[in-house]
């Protein structure tokens, strides 16, 4: 089924537990997330749980939703646009989908506001670091998986991957031509970056794209020069 002007008007609406009003757009077969503009930013919560939902994203913006639900559905993506759409989001329920890579989460980075997050029952939680390596891309997040973050983890994300540079979002439409960043990249070379991250198979590699967008470089195999070499230059020109 398709999530249309119709279907979100129709909706039920109501005043939930903690006082937030909240739309139920739970178990309607939906595939895709779209039409969202015709909740005219009403809502505190969107429920679109037991859904067919594959891709996280196509959300307008909407600055009041600061808790959406997403539990049981088939999403296995995260666009790196969908923050800049719920720019005030501090819940996120992604109970039961199919994120299986560690780089299937790092488009969560962008939700700067991000303080509760469930990936229960995803098969990316079985991965070794999993639980540290999403303490490290969500420094400000407080409960992962309904368990309270404990100082000693962050102590150990930060051992184990550093100090984690926020990504700014994806604007929600165009851009225009590319802009220099504030780390000398353009932002289709921010966006080439993230995108191979977004593909990467292994920590050891998402942690050198990381390491390549801090320091404001393009790695080798984005570009066909020596990341080593760029790498040695980023760091002589900051001594």
């Amino acid at each position: 089924m398709r999530l249309t002007v119709d279907l979100i008007l129709s909706a039920r609406s109501f005043t939930n537990a903690i006082k937030d009003r909240q739309i139920d757009l739970r178990g309607y077969k939906i595939a895709i997330i779209e039409n969202i503009g015709a909740t005219q930013d009403q809502f505190d919560a969107i429920d679109l749980s037991d859904n067919e939902i594959r891709k996280l994203d196509n959300f307008s913006l909407i600055h009041r939703c600061h808790t959406l639900f997403l539990n049981n559905n088939r999403i296995n993506r995260i666009s790196d646009t969908v923050a800049a759409a719920l720019p005030n989001l501090t819940t996120l329920v992604l109970s039961n989908n199919l994120l299986a890579e560690l780089s299937d989460l790092h488009n969560l980075s962008t939700f700067s506001k991000l303080s509760s997050l469930s990936l229960l029952g995803n098969p990316v939680t079985k991965l070794p670091n999993y639980r540290l390596y999403v303490i490290h891309i969500l420094p400000k997040l407080k409960l992962l998986d309904f368990r309270k973050i404990r100082p000693k983890e962050r102590e150990l994300a930060l051992k184990m991957f550093g100090t984690f540079k926020p990504v700014v979002p994806v604007p929600v439409e165009g851009a225009g031509q590319p802009q220099a960043s504030e780390e000398g990249l353009t932002t289709e070379q921010i966006l080439r970056i993230k995108n191979a991250i977004a593909e990467a198979k292994s920590l050891e590699e998402i942690s050198s794209l990381e390491r390549a967008l801090k320091l404001g470089i393009v790695p080798e195999s984005l570009n066909g020069a020596s990341e080593q070499q760029q790498i040695s230059s980023a760091v002589m020109d900051t001594d």
